[in-house]
């Protein structure tokens, strides 16, 4: 039994290792080799805590496994100076039932969730695209900066957040990564930040679109993986209506990405609308980007298949590296 700590989980994912292995998890899931049930939520009303339970069982060629994610959502610990959101991943034998790893998970879910945008980009963007705009200046948006960096030549990056001290603070800090482009530029405003864009990512939990549709450009691919509630909705209904529509899970996208939600309640899409699951491009079996012209959007609400495959990774890289603590767990 091991037990993995942020820096451990930081050391041992490497974000090109880990794109490909998004790949395989997107692979995976939609080929049926992954029992992957709808999170599952309990709410802590006493302490305004909300808890995700997110359980996965994987049958691949690297053999069989199991994880639980469970995501702790407490806004009030930001008054005990605790954070707001911890997460942690189990990781266990699925022949005998056996913890293999207990695994830090607020950082594995930035990372794998970055991972999954790049895999995303590198299927259905553009190959000649150099510019970026990211609208969040969060976790997430940290590494959807690198993920898509190690799939594209970014030459300048747009960041937009209504709040600048966030959005300075994650340019000072980003200008000094390995692999990211130093031209990292504060947008005053939406337009400013997408007009020049060839990709866009949102990653953040606003409950309305944060981009006007009149400014993407033709050609524009998106990431949304900042919504995950039917409440949260990021990207403009005219752009998801134009867009080649790619997720993560049609079942969780239908039932958690508030991008969609709305737009079937509203009987502006249908679910056919939904043009794959991104695992079905990679498999092969639906096509991706046609033309340089299309907008491409990949809505991506976070599935438990990523959180095994990533937990898998970090485990096999930190016993060989020995980025781990052992316990005795017997």
């Amino acid at each position: 039994m091991i037990i993995l700590s942020k820096r451990d989980v930081e050391r041992s994912l490497q974000m090109d290792e880990t794109i490909e292995a998004m790949k395989d998890a997107f692979a995976s899931f939609s080929s049926g080799k992954a029992t992957v049930p709808l999170r599952s939520k309990l709410d802590i009303d006493p302490y305004n805590g909300l808890c995700l339970f997110m359980p996965a069982f994987i049958q691949d060629d690297n053999g069989s496994i199991m994880s639980l994610k469970v995501v702790s959502i407490y806004p009030d610990n930001k008054i005990r100076s605790f954070p707001t959101i911890t997460a942690s991943v189990l990781l266990l034998e699925a022949s005998t039932g056996r913890p293999l790893a207990i695994v830090e998970g607020s950082h594995l879910t930035a990372i794998r969730t970055g991972a999954a945008a790049g895999a995303a980009t590198d299927i259905l963007s553009r190959k000649d695209c150099h510019t970026l705009a990211i609208f969040g200046a969060g976790v997430q948006a940290r590494t959807q900066l690198i993920a898509i960096s190690t799939v594209r030549d970014i030459e300048t990056v747009w960041i937009f957040d209504p709040n600048h001290d966030s959005a300075h603070s994650f340019i000072q800090e980003m200008k000094t990564k390995q692999g990211v482009p130093y031209d990292i530029r504060l947008a005053s405003n939406p337009k400013q930040a997408i007009e020049n864009a060839d990709i866009i990512c949102t990653a953040t939990t606003s409950p309305t679109p944060v981009f006007n549709d009149e400014d993407v450009k033709p050609g524009t691919h998106i990431n949304g993986i900042g919504s995950f509630t039917p409440d949260t909705w990021e990207i403009p209904g005219k752009t998801v209506e134009r867009s080649l529509l790619v997720v993560d899970s049609k079942e969780a996208a239908l039932n958690e990405a508030g991008d969609i939600v709305h737009l079937i309640s509203e009987k502006r899409i249908t679910e056919k609308h939904i043009h794959a699951e991104l695992g079905d491009i990679i498999l092969g079996e639906k096509t991706g980007r046609t033309n340089n012209k299309q907008i491409t959007f990949f809505k991506s609400v976070g599935i438990a298949v990523q959180d095994a495959f990533a937990a898998r990774l970090a485990t096999k890289n930190a016993l060989e590296y020995e980025y781990c603590q052992r316990v005795t767990w017997e």
